[in-house]
């Protein structure tokens, strides 16, 4: 929940926020109102674990990977469709660079099935008439192969741009630190370069083991998202239950899906029917502890500065529903994952992407599927 007059935050990029702090959905708020129970979404799959230092990939395989259908073990039950991998797959990587190049964002690429990958196939498969199942399946690998040829790995020759910083400390979540900082850039160039081609900072390093990315004129095997525009949006659905955001153009087409984190049952994110007022890139935050329940409230108001690693990340859409917005997020992992305090969390690439296809008076409706 935002506590900010917009026409004000909007004249100098500042955003006065109470929605972009992390939080389990189960917190207790004393300020907040209980909400209704929204309707039973999938059961997020367990965590994978993280990517061991022996595990390599490489371009030719994803590139020339191709459907297999999972096996089960004798006598045991097919997979479930959202069942997680614990390893990337060469052929899930593949497909979530064609779901993201379709604008039908997994999130974070990693060549696992977790919850957004499950949802991104679920939306994908609604919007072009084929069975949905929320797994991959042979049907949606040849609908998304069957239009884009273009590799899904390139490679990618690091320039003196890439690594002359400043790097900024990573300070967690600690306002206190951040506010004593001049600005929030990415904290490494591992970071700014997972963030730029949509990659989990384990597969970027996995795929470029021996790689000195810290140097330039080293190539760097990486995700190729691509880079087209989304057409104007003439309207948004936030879905609470699928934790999406959906965006319409005005023949009510869908031309996007991004997985989000949207409210929470103790700070829900507002009902009806609202408006974009407006965008603001590289947002400043300020934490009010007058107008906020949570947070280093005896440390008083807290102006920190615009940056990649901002809590509200690289952009602000504000909506005329008082106080709240979309916005992008530091840690892209937890999009669709945690709760926020209100407002609707995207990526940093995919808060981008939408503030650019959107104007004032576009409609952004809050539904529960």
């Amino acid at each position: 929940m935002v506590s900010v007059r917009m026409a004000a935050m909007l004249a100098s990029a500042t955003a006065l926020v109470g929605c972009s702090q992390n939080i389990d959905a189960g917190a207790k708020t004393a300020a907040a109102a209980p909400a209704p129970a929204p309707a039973p979404a999938p059961a997020p799959p367990p965590a994978a674990p993280a990517l061991g230092p022996a595990f390599l990939l490489s371009l030719q395989a994803i590139n020339a990977a191709t459907f297999t259908p999972p096996q089960p073990a004798s006598g045991a039950p097919p997979p479930s469709a959202a069942g997680a991998s614990k390893t990337p797959d060469p052929a899930l990587i593949k497909a979530e660079v064609l779901l993201d190049r379709a604008n039908f964002a997994p999130g974070v690429i990693d060549g696992r099935m977790g919850e957004n990958v499950h949802n991104a196939l679920i939306a994908y498969d609604t919007a072009h008439g084929l069975p949905v199942s929320g797994a991959l399946d042979q049907q949606t690998w040849d609908a998304l192969n069957a239009g884009d040829h273009t590799p899904v790995l390139t490679t990618y020759t690091i320039t003196p741009q890439d690594v002359a910083g400043p790097w900024t400390p990573d300070v967690g979540e600690n306002f206190v630190k951040m506010a004593a900082l001049p600005s929030l850039g990415y904290t490494s160039e591992l970071q700014m370069l997972a963030a730029r081609f949509h990659m989990d900072q384990g597969l970027l390093t996995a795929l470029n083991p021996s790689v000195d990315i810290g140097k330039p004129g080293s190539q760097i095997v990486v995700v190729d998202p691509g880079h087209a525009a989304l057409p104007p949006v003439d309207h948004i659905l936030v879905d609470k239950a699928t934790k999406s955001v959906a965006a319409y153009d005005a023949s009510n087409h869908v031309v996007a899906v991004f997985p989000a984190t949207v409210g929470s049952t103790e700070r829900p994110s507002p009902k009806g029917t609202w408006k974009v007022k407006g965008v603001a890139q590289n947002p400043d935050y300020t934490y009010d502890p007058s107008k906020l329940t949570w947070g280093p409230k005896k440390a008083g108001k807290l102006h920190i500065p615009p940056g990649p690693n901002n809590p509200v990340g690289v952009v602000w859409i504000a909506l005329t529903a008082p106080d709240y917005g979309i916005h992008g997020t530091p840690d892209p992992h937890v999009v669709g994952k945690t709760a926020s305090h209100g407002c609707v969390r995207l990526t940093n690439w995919d808060a981008e992407e939408l503030s650019k296809a959107v104007k004032p008076g576009v409609k952004v409706t809050f539904v529960t599927s």
